[in-house]
């Protein structure tokens, strides 16, 4: 049965965070744009960023040391030529944000009368310089509503909420002979339960993280890891998905879902501390790491996992009590307020903090422009794995690298798209088909699954895996794949058996990088390979589906 609806665009985006949204504004600029978000345009992991986006402004700060920060972060698996690049557009990319109406936080605002215009630059964990532009602590929803105001000022832009994609088209799965070109993508109606058909000259995929894969992350409900999941399905190699950032401090409270409490806070000089046995908070990052507790954040992760396993305390604590309560309340508004709700006065009591999913440093292979290996498709922001990171991500790197690498797709689709449009087989695109699909009677199945996925993934491929527990993890996806495969076949798609079916195969994506990297980097620790190989320097572990 056909219940598909065709729509033609230049370009398709199917994401709307800052990469999403800032690929859409100036592909505007060479053709019509559909940009596709599953929910409303503002719910993406963007509008969480608390801290910032890293950027050499200031005159005591050079590109280089951005660079060798970003390298020492990396785990030796950077590509330095990207990294130089990325941070290099970095200044022009901040002004294009700044001309849509992005408002940073200057020394003005913070009640400074000289120098009152400049910036008020963060530092963060592995920064060396002051470097982080920020809008109080909710810069990431500043630069989204900024956004968003300039998508809907432009007539070229049309936005579509609520449609959530399932699947890349291309050329070969249409049994089309030649270059294997993208030809858009399906996206289901969440509204009405119908698929419809986009056709573009090219795809931007851009749809976040995959934190909600782990059952605790302080990402939003949205982050299921769909552009990973399409684009592996569509055939492309995706790179370095074992290196999981967990943000160290996520606020320990019954009453608030991950709430993330930033690394600006610790830059500020917050302390870490554990409880010990007289009941005395006394500082630990002084074990583990010289920079202490502003160390790169998979030093910091480990650090507190293996001090509330050695203590069997459920949580360690952030000391800023030695700031004024005025300087909290202006550096950290947000934050301060949060905590407020459940009694916690930033500037009297410690806040107490877990590590939690918050980043993934892997994703789609692309080169320095988010192009992929298939013709006309490109990945940006969290979605892509450019090089910039390597195996640990350098604090507010992750907003540069979507602004810059969204701004260099849009050039290189520019560049390029005389040439795609040739021959651009419209008519042989076959519209979406429901086949013998029905309505389901089972929709336990898809609850129960998404828990199990979540609970064993954040038991056995966490912060510290071992060779045993990621064996375990795998028994376990190849079941649950094999039940959700029939699944999706028997049933006909909702919104929630996309995100299962999506997550359920970045979980094993995960698992299968994790296991086939034989030692320890950046953010993956195996206690059975507990070395860094330094003959792996620079090799990036490389997943791509088997048909």
């Amino acid at each position: 049965m056909n219940n598909s609806e065709t729509l033609f665009f230049d370009h398709l985006v199917i994401g709307s965070g800052l990469a999403g949204l800032t690929a859409a504004i100036n592909l505007a600029n060479s053709g019509s744009v559909a940009v596709v978000t599953k929910r409303s345009l503002d719910d993406a992991n963007t509008k969480f960023a608390q801290g910032g986006l890293a950027c050499v402004v200031d005159s005591d700060d050079t590109f280089l040391e951005h660079v060798a920060d970003t390298i020492n972060a990396g785990g030796a698996l950077c590509d330095e030529k990207i990294v130089s690049r990325i941070i290099e557009e970095g200044p022009e990319a901040l002004q294009e944000l700044i001309g849509h109406g992005t408002k940073f936080t200057t020394r003005g605002d913070m009640g400074e009368k000289t120098n009152c215009d400049q910036f008020d630059l963060g530092k963060e964990g592995g920064h060396n310089k002051r470097r982080v532009l920020h809008a109080g602590d909710i810069t990431g929803e500043e630069i989204q509503r900024a956004l968003i105001e300039k998508c809907r000022s432009l007539k070229n832009i049309t936005i579509l909420e609520n449609h959530i994609a399932v699947d890349i088209i291309t050329t070969q799965h249409m049994g089309i002979l030649g270059e294997n070109r993208a030809l858009g993508a399906y996206v289901l109606v969440s509204e009405t339960g119908h698929v419809k058909t986009f056709c573009a000259y090219s795809t931007t995929v851009a749809t976040g993280g995959a934190g909600k894969v782990y059952l605790y992350s302080s990402n939003p409900d949205v982050a299921c890891g769909g552009g990973v999941a399409m684009c592996y399905r569509a055939g492309l190699p995706i790179a370095n998905m074992e290196f999981m950032q967990f943000h160290p401090t996520i606020l320990f409270h019954p009453k608030i879902k991950s709430f993330l409490i930033s690394e600006a806070v610790r830059g500020e000089g917050a302390v870490l501390k554990r409880k010990n046995s007289k009941g005395e908070f006394v500082p630990f990052m002084d074990d583990y790491h010289e920079m202490k507790s502003l160390a790169p954040r998979d030093v910091v992760a480990r650090a507190i996992d293996n001090e509330m396993k050695k203590s069997g305390q459920e949580c360690v604590y952030l000391d800023i009590t030695h700031k004024d309560e005025s300087f909290l309340r202006k550096r950290f508004p947000n934050i301060f307020e949060k905590c407020l709700e459940v009694g916690i006065n930033m500037a009297r009591d410690m806040i107490p903090v877990v590590p939690a999913a918050h980043y993934s440093c892997g994703g789609v292979l692309t080169d320095i422009n988010g192009a992929t290996e298939i013709k006309g498709l490109y990945a940006a922001g969290e979605t892509a794995c450019t090089g910039l990171h390597g195996a640990n991500r350098l604090a507010s790197n992750s907003l540069l690298e979507a602004v810059v690498v969204a701004r260099l797709v849009a050039k290189d689709v520019a560049s390029k798209l005389d040439d795609i449009r040739s021959n651009f087989p419209v008519g042989d695109i076959q519209p979406w088909s429901t086949g013998d699909a029905t309505d389901s009677d089972e929709l336990v199945v898809i609850a129960h699954n998404w828990d199990e996925i979540r609970r064993f993934m954040w038991d056995y491929v966490g912060i510290v895996r071992t060779t045993k527990r990621l064996e375990r993890a795998k028994a376990r996806i190849q079941n649950i794949r094999h039940e959700i495969n029939k699944y999706y076949w028997d049933f006909l798609i909702t919104p929630d058996l996309i995100e299962l079916r999506n997550i359920s195969s970045v979980a094993e994506i995960i698992i299968d990088s994790a296991m086939s990297r034989h030692e320890s980097r950046g953010l993956h620790y195996n206690t059975d390979y507990p070395e860094r190989l330094p003959e792996l320097d620079g090799v990036n572990t490389i997943i791509r589906k088997k048909y």
